[in-house]
């Protein structure tokens, strides 16, 4: 069986070989300028050029015909494929997963809109793999997958406003005032699209924000907990420490996010996942 994802899992190509997944890219560009979010090392190189840009980058859904050269080998090797795509809430990913399937016609293959992105996405691909290892079929980790995607939570505190501003979402003068009085937007991934949940004064207030949505959730420990970042990896990793310190937790990963979702919160951005019962 064929497991594909898109990069906006943020899985590099080492992790996704590691786990025998297959990563379709989403293009982003500034200008005519494309950046590959192949590495750790290109998402860093995406932030430090984002900041260095007046414009945001622009990002766009993969091509059908990418997934049909996918579906068109393992149509050939008698093989079953399971997509596991970016939340259709935020692109048309899926859509051309889907359309790709119609195309090929080739029927042993399940497209499955996760209604996630960057870490909770992962969290569903890896999942999806310890199933396959186990021997379960792809109808069977789709359909699996489908009855535990809405109980993922990822929430996440923007550094700065400066690219909402720079999206046309906040007047300049926000940016400049919100920046000064340190007020950062604290997101949630609902519904498969990103909203505001509220605002934070200050970092520590920013994580506490994110330590009340996991305390206001029954969590499921059979899941792991993971803390994400962009672009300041110490940062990351205090956040990590911290969050494992404070629940007890055996375990507790942490992951880059790259450029996809990247794009909309910007750099030294601090993100919470979980799944609820």
């Amino acid at each position: 069986m064929r497991i594909i994802t898109d990069t906006a899992s943020d899985m590099t190509t080492v992790q996704a070989e590691e786990l025998g997944v297959i990563r379709v890219p989403l293009s982003i560009r500034f200008g005519d300028d494309e950046m590959p979010m192949d590495t750790e090392e290109d998402f860093s190189k995406f932030f430090q050029r984002m900041e260095e840009e007046k414009e945001l980058p622009t990002t766009g859904q993969p091509s059908p015909e990418l997934y049909i050269e996918e579906y068109e080998k393992a149509k050939e090797a008698q093989e079953d494929v399971l997509v596991l795509a970016l939340s259709g809430g935020l692109s048309g990913t899926v859509n051309a997963a889907r359309l790709a399937k119609d195309i090929c016609g080739y029927e042993n293959v399940w497209v499955v809109d996760t209604r996630q992105a960057i870490i909770t996405q992962r969290m569903l691909v890896e999942h999806a793999v310890s199933l396959r290892k186990k021997g379960m079929s792809a109808a069977e980790i789709a359909a699996d997958i489908e009855s535990v995607k809405d109980r993922l939570v990822v929430c996440g505190v923007l550094d700065t406003l400066t690219n909402l501003r720079k999206g046309g979402r906040i007047p300049p003068t926000f940016d400049v005032i919100g920046n000064a009085l340190k007020i950062k937007p604290v997101i949630e991934l609902k519904d498969g699209e990103l909203v505001k949940i509220g605002i934070a004064r200050g970092a520590r207030k920013a994580k506490e924000f994110l330590w009340k949505e996991y305390d206001a959730c029954e969590i499921d420990t059979d899941w792991p907990v993971y803390t994400g970042y962009t672009y300041d990896k110490e940062n990351g990793e205090m956040f990590r420490k911290e969050t494992q310190e404070r629940y007890h937790l055996k375990e507790c990963k942490m992951v880059a996010v790259g450029g996809v979702i990247g794009t909309h919160v910007g750099k030294n951005c601090l993100a919470l996942a979980f799944v609820r019962k």
